[in-house]
């Protein structure tokens, strides 16, 4: 679904490039998580994922990045906005409308998606992201979780092939945080649509991705399933990038020879590592 070849790329304004020699193949249906520390390429490289690059920001672009087949250096934005849906960081500066409904209608109207077509997808957008009774609310109203589940169902109204958001829970407690993973992971299961998040919270990155791609100056230092990732924990917290506590304990563990089983990923995984050490 997503093939980037040789990848790289200097903002006009830049005396180097952010992101250098990326290739990277993702499969459709993919839940793709990725995460880096502050600077290090990660919005710019979803950004050429999405057309914005260099559609919208001028620079030297070397290589190629092709979505579904489609190269995104030669096709239109809005073609590019056929296949991929975006969710912004900041959700506010995303909005266009004051009611919930006319939010998700928005996307479809200017796409000019068939009539008889509108409401089953509308309905279906507000119920895959379990917002149906805020079909009327206003949105100035909402919850800043509530407000993420609109805008991710504004996007996914439009049936994108690939699924892109910036630090979805940047602003959210920890239960709403899980909520929308829950809501991503079941929404890709569902579709099979391909999902890219770029995310700080690399402890739920490890719970839900199936691909975790760590980058770090512009180039992908690591990548694979999260136990694969989060075997280089100590490389992990040399660039600025903290693993999960569970993971952390674990791997104590191990280097005091008392741990010797998988990866842990989260809580579950260290009780039963604690428990073996116990045994």
């Amino acid at each position: 679904m997503i093939e980037i070849t040789d990848f790289s790329f200097r903002y006009r304004e830049g005396a180097s490039p952010v992101v250098s020699d990326v290739n990277l193949r993702i499969p459709e249906g993919t839940f793709v998580g990725i995460t880096g520390a502050a600077g290090s390429g990660k919005s710019t490289l979803t950004y050429a994922m999405n057309g914005i690059i260099p559609h919208c920001y001028p620079g030297d672009f070397y290589g190629s990045v092709r979505i579904d087949g489609l190269d995104t250096c030669e096709a239109s934005l809005t073609d590019i906005s056929r296949l991929v849906g975006s969710v912004c960081q900041d959700i506010d500066s995303q909005m266009v409308s004051s009611v919930v409904e006319d939010e998700v209608l928005y996307g479809l109207e200017n796409f000019g998606v068939p009539r008889e077509e509108v409401e089953p997808r509308l309905v279906e957008a507000l119920n895959a992201m379990g917002i149906a009774d805020l079909r009327h609310r206003s949105i100035a109203g909402l919850s800043g979780g509530q407000k993420q589940k609109v805008a991710i169902a504004s996007v996914i109204a439009l049936k994108p092939r690939v699924l892109m958001l910036d630090e979805p829970t940047a602003e959210l407690d920890p239960a709403s945080s899980e909520a929308v993973f829950q809501l991503l992971e079941a929404y890709v299961r569902q579709s099979g649509a391909t999902v890219v998040v770029v995310e700080q919270k690399i402890a739920l990155l490890s719970r839900y991705a199936d691909l975790m791609l760590i980058v770090d100056a512009g180039r992908i230092r690591f990548s694979g399933t999260p136990a694969e990732v989060l075997a280089h924990a100590d490389e992990l917290l040399e660039i600025g990038v903290n693993c999960p506590r569970s993971t952390t304990l674990a791997n104590r563990l191990r280097e005091r020879g008392l741990y010797a089983g998988d990866v842990v990923r989260n809580v579950d995984g260290a009780v039963a590592a604690v428990k073996e050490v116990l045994a």
